[in-house]
C-alpha cells in the first residue's frame, strides 16, 4: 500500500486536511501538524501514524526563525523515517519544507490551495506551486495566478 505523509499547520488548514480522511483508509496514511491543545486528540485516533511539529507563530519573529528551523529538520527525520511516496497538503509554512524534501527525495507533492483565499495567493501556494505534482485551488478564481493548477472545488 502506497505511504501518503498529509501535512498542514493547525487551525483552518488543519480542518481542511482532515476532511480528506476518506482517503486516510485507502493508503498506509500518516498525519504530521503542529502540536497544539486543540489537537491532542488527533494522537489517540491515529496513534502513530500521527506526529507534531512545534507550534510558532510568524507575530514572535526571533523565537519564531529558531522554531521553523527545528521544523525542517524534525520533518527530514520524519520523511526519512516514514518514506512516503506522496505528499499532501493544505499549506502553510508548516508543510514547504516537507514539500522540498520529498521533491529532494524525488517524490511527489500534491498541493491544495485554501478554502480561504478566493482571489490572492498565500505564501505557501507561491513557494510551492513551482514544486508541486499537482497543485489544486478551490476556487475558479485562483485559477488566474495559477494557470497549470487543477479546479477542484470546495473541500467542504
Amino acid at each position: 500500500m502506497k505511504k501518503v505523509l498529509f501535512i498542514s499547520s493547525t487551525g483552518g488548514h488543519l480542518s481542511e486536511l482532515l476532511q480528506l480522511k476518506p482517503l486516510f483508509q485507502e493508503y498506509d496514511s500518516y498525519l504530521v501538524t503542529e502540536k497544539t491543545d486543540s489537537n491532542l486528540a488527533l494522537k489517540k485516533q491515529y496513534g502513530s501514524r500521527m506526529h507534531y511539529l512545534v507550534y510558532g507563530s510568524r507575530s514572535h519573529f526571533i523565537p519564531y526563525l529558531f522554531k521553523f528551523s527545528y521544523n525542517i529538520l524534525k520533518s527530514f527525520f520524519l520523511f526519512l523515517k516514514i518514506r512516503p511516496a506522496v505528499v499532501v497538503t493544505t499549506g502553510t509554512h508548516t508543510a514547504v519544507p516537507m514539500c522540498y524534501i520529498a521533491k529532494l527525495f524525488r517524490k511527489r507533492v500534491i498541493f491544495i490551495e485554501t478554502f480561504a483565499n478566493s482571489d490572492t495567493p498565500t505564501e505557501s501556494g507561491k513557494m510551492i506551486y513551482p514544486i508541486a505534482d499537482v497543485f489544486i485551488v478551490q476556487w475558479k478564481e485562483m485559477l488566474q495566478h495559477y494557470p497549470n493548477a487543477i479546479y477542484g472545488g470546495w473541500i467542504y
